[in-house]
């Protein structure tokens, strides 16, 4: 017979959800695949999968006389995209566009980070801060239309033009370098803020103690050090010009690869297909060379 003293509680039974914690605590592998799992399965399902139907569009024909699409596999559109001379002219101009953007984006950038970064008050700091990201706030569409009234031939820059006997012509690719270089800039600024603001006082303040002057100090150590974080900020206006159609369509009527490929997607859905891999294949090189460059590591 069990005595009062032998009697031992049996210890309280576990909810389902300490139990759950409790086993991924001593599975954490497990437990980081439980986690990764629904991003993981949405990168693989919806953006490798439709980059996969868009390479199998790109193998795809159309009839010449009904333009429907013909599910037979060939590689013509590929050889169409680069024998034939107005898709490379319209490849090799829309990739000139976003070196000119982004190499313009980095020149007007590197004062206004290295300002924020390095000479800014605190509280002036934050109010620049958002005046950097205000435009991003504003609608995409608001600041293409508001460019194309700006350059117009009654807009702003022809009414100032016009007392000096000058006139501009907006609607062109100097007025679109304009539209890309003003719609790109923050994603410029903030990367190389962020570089900058890194960069500990006592690397440049060792630089002045060995008879580094400002000029010296900001060639040979700050700008080294914060090209990483300028090249990141390219990676954002140069996938964003290459890609870009709405702009291109409101400003100017020359061709460029996202108002080609918008253009073709109802009449030749394969070539539009292919010609988008263009842009991919540049960035894919772009991204391998900024890795190089360690671009990562700045954001």
């Amino acid at each position: 017979m069990t005595t009062a003293a032998e009697y031992v509680e049996p210890p309280p039974r576990q909810s389902l959800g300490r139990r759950l914690s409790t086993f991924f605590y001593r599975h954490p592998s497990v437990g980081v695949g439980v986690l990764l799992a629904v991003p993981l399965a949405w990168l693989v399902g919806v953006y490798l999968g439709s980059l996969f139907f868009l390479l199998l569009a790109s193998l795809w024909d159309t009839d010449p006389f009904t333009s429907e699409l013909v599910y037979d596999y060939t590689f013509d559109n590929f050889r169409r995209i680069f024998e034939e001379e107005v898709y490379r002219e319209v490849a090799w101009r829309t990739i000139k566009m976003a070196a000119f953007v982004t190499l313009a984006d980095a020149v007007l950038a590197f004062p206004i980070a290295y300002y924020l970064a390095r000479v800014a008050a605190p509280r002036t700091r934050n109010l620049l801060i958002v005046t950097v990201l205000m435009p991003l706030w504003v609608s995409y569409l608001i600041k293409a239309y508001a460019w194309r009234t700006i350059l117009s031939g009654s807009g702003v820059i022809n009414w100032a033009l016009d007392p000096l006997g000058l006139s501009f012509d907006g609607y062109s690719s100097v007025g679109l370098w304009l539209v890309f270089t003003y719609l790109w800039l923050p994603f410029m600024i903030l990367p190389i803020y962020a570089g900058l603001e890194r960069i500990p006082d006592s690397v440049l303040e060792a630089s002045a103690d060995l008879g580094g002057r400002s000029l010296r100090t900001f060639l040979r150590v700050t700008l080294p050090l914060a090209f990483p974080a300028v090249v990141a900020g390219s990676i954002f206006t140069f996938s964003l010009t290459l890609g870009d159609y709405i702009a291109p369509d409101l400003i100017t009527s020359e061709q460029f690869i996202g108002t080609v490929i918008y253009d073709q997607r109802g009449t030749n859905l394969p070539v539009a297909a292919a010609f988008t891999l263009v842009p991919i294949a540049v960035m894919v090189v772009y991204l391998l060379v900024a890795r190089r460059l360690k671009a990562f590591e700045a954001l």
